[in-house]
């Protein structure tokens, strides 16, 4: 399975959270899965720890070469689909995420409750 995390389920899946849904922690350890994180979520981590809105370890892109997860660029394409989308969700960042996952066919994991809103793969969590 091809999976795109979103960003909140990247930062439990780092910090060995609690919060991290069973379903999403078995899908991102199996070794069938192909785990992908976007260059958007780094920017989005970056951007709110340089804010003072999140608490995110130093060497977190070191992690996801630790934990082998593949990353994934923003394109113009992917801008082009995420401007694209119906305005069910205002931010950004998972506007790109849910544009990504369209454009290269991964399943979305979140928890955000609008994600369903759109014609997206989503991993069933509960």
């Amino acid at each position: 399975m091809s999976l795109l995390l979103d960003t909140h389920i990247l930062l439990w899946w780092l910090s060995d959270d609690p919060l991290l849904p069973a379903a999403a922690r078995e899908a991102i350890a199996s070794p069938e899965s192909e785990v992908t994180i976007s260059a958007a979520s780094v920017w989005e981590i970056a951007i709110k720890k340089a804010a003072g809105r999140l608490d995110a370890p130093d060497d977190f892109v070191e992690a996801l070469a630790t934990d082998d997860f593949e990353t994934l660029p923003i394109t113009v394409a992917h801008a082009v689909a995420a401007g694209a989308l119906p305005p069910y969700h205002s931010d950004p960042f998972d506007r790109m995420l849910i544009a990504q996952a369209r454009t290269n066919d991964l399943t979305l994991i979140s928890i955000d409750r609008r994600f369903p809103q759109y014609d997206v793969e989503l991993l069933p969590l509960s």
